[in-house]
């Protein structure tokens, strides 16, 4: 049986970033996935401007730039087709003009396991981990087949799980907690054709739900359709999704003379909240954590950060030689920490979205008051802390803009009155 110090399960952002991280401080590293790269997966392929700082002390940046990504400036929103809001990301505290990347998914992926091929950890594609192992309360390795179905097991002291939604650690250990949500679905197709969408990230909202529109070059651009999944009730996928993207005006205009390039994909369940482990020897990064709603969820910088906070507490681990929960139960403190009022933000951005009067009346109040439309795009940005945001001063200032809004069309509709 091979032994490492630590096992990754996974080859998507959060598992290669976590790789690198650990490979620089000279630990034996097994990664695994069970598929093949290049690979697709759905994604709405817009990475926080906060991604940035990862990818440069990852030393991957530049590799990332090479590709000639698009950079976008920042965020157009709009409500019900009767508001709209056209934001910059706001400079950083240090002064840097801050862009956000859309690239497409399975390029950014190829990319990171490349930069994991020319690294000392051992790559191991077609692996599939189908469980496991245990040494009394601890995590001790995996074990599975590979693509001819020849059975590996492999010891660690620690396993790193980063295998997303459907990680073997979320059913082994029945980690997993139902979605608080109305049970959400994407739908998503890469579309050519785009009319000029400039360098901004487009999020539309209507009925039945919204729409996130990413340019990834040359007319081309990523469009992912969020709906709750009753909508979906014996319909056809691909004809729903082109006939809801296309019934908005303002996306019309957009997507109008272009179509998909490919067959609608689809991800099912995207809220969920995972419990802790109880066992020691196991760290959870990245989508096998939990996914909050892609509005404000972005996932990819989430799971970049989610491996960044991991790496620290196994060094630690390794330090004490201590392995146990009681040794990584920082790691989940730490990161709920960090993330608790980004998830506080999201549900409360949820809740507006299936109230058009009042998601109208928050779109036009932001499009008047640009200090509460920066921040806002800034913490959505992952660059300025969510407490900017998700605290009683900056509700206090929303609602006292939203009643000078008001103003105006009492005053005209009491002036319409007959005498």
């Amino acid at each position: 049986m091979k032994t490492y110090d630590i096992v990754i399960i996974g080859g998507g952002p959060a598992g290669t970033s976590a790789a690198l991280f650990l490979e620089k401080k000279g630990y034996r590293i097994a990664l695994l996935d069970q598929a093949f790269f290049p690979r697709d997966k759905v994604c709405g392929e817009f990475i926080s401007p906060a991604a940035d700082d990862i990818f440069s002390d990852l030393g991957i940046l530049e590799s990332i730039n090479a590709l000639n990504p698009t950079r976008l400036s920042g965020v157009v929103l709009s409500a019900y087709e009767s508001s709209y809001l056209q934001v910059d990301y706001p400079v950083a505290i240090d002064g840097r003009a801050m862009t956000s990347l859309s690239v497409e998914r399975s390029m950014l992926d190829d990319l990171m396991i490349n930069h994991v091929r020319n690294s000392k950890v051992q790559l191991l594609e077609g692996f599939k981990v189908t469980d496991l192992l245990f040494d009394g309360e601890n995590v001790c390795g995996v074990k599975g087949h590979d693509e001819v179905k020849t059975k590996f097991s492999f010891k660690a002291k620690v396993v790193i799980d980063a295998g997303g939604r459907n990680s073997i650690s979320l059913r082994r250990l029945n980690l997993r907690r139902g979605s608080s949500d109305r049970g959400k679905i994407a739908l998503a197709a890469h579309w050519e054709g785009v009319k000029e969408l400039g360098r901004y990230c487009h999020m539309h909202i209507s009925h039945p739900g919204y729409t996130g529109i990413a340019p990834v070059g040359s007319n081309r651009a990523n469009v992912v359709l969020v709906v709750d999944r009753n909508n979906l009730a014996g319909a056809n996928i691909e004809q729903f999704f082109m006939e809801t993207v296309l019934g908005n005006r303002l996306r019309r205009g957009i997507l109008g003379s272009g179509g998909p390039v490919e067959k609608i994909r689809v991800m099912d369940s995207l809220a969920y909240s995972v419990k802790k482990p109880k066992c020691g020897g196991l760290l959870l990064v990245g989508d096998a954590t939990g996914f909050i709603d892609p509005f404000t969820g972005e996932g990819i910088y989430l799971s970049l950060r989610s491996s960044q906070l991991a790496v620290e507490i196994v060094k630690n681990a390794f330090d004490r030689s201590d392995f146990s929960s009681r040794q990584l139960q920082y790691y989940d403190l730490i990161r709920r920490k960090e993330f608790r009022k980004k998830n506080i933000l999201s549900k409360i951005l949820q809740s507006l979205i299936y109230k058009p009067s009042l998601c109208n009346r928050v779109v036009e109040t932001l499009a008047t008051q640009k200090e509460l439309s920066n921040l806002l795009v800034g913490v959505i940005g992952d660059y300025i802390p969510a407490n900017k945001v998700v605290c009683f001063q900056y509700l206090l200032r929303m609602l006292r803009g939203m009643l000078k809004q008001r103003q105006p069309l009492l005053l005209r509709a009491s002036q319409s009155l007959p005498n």
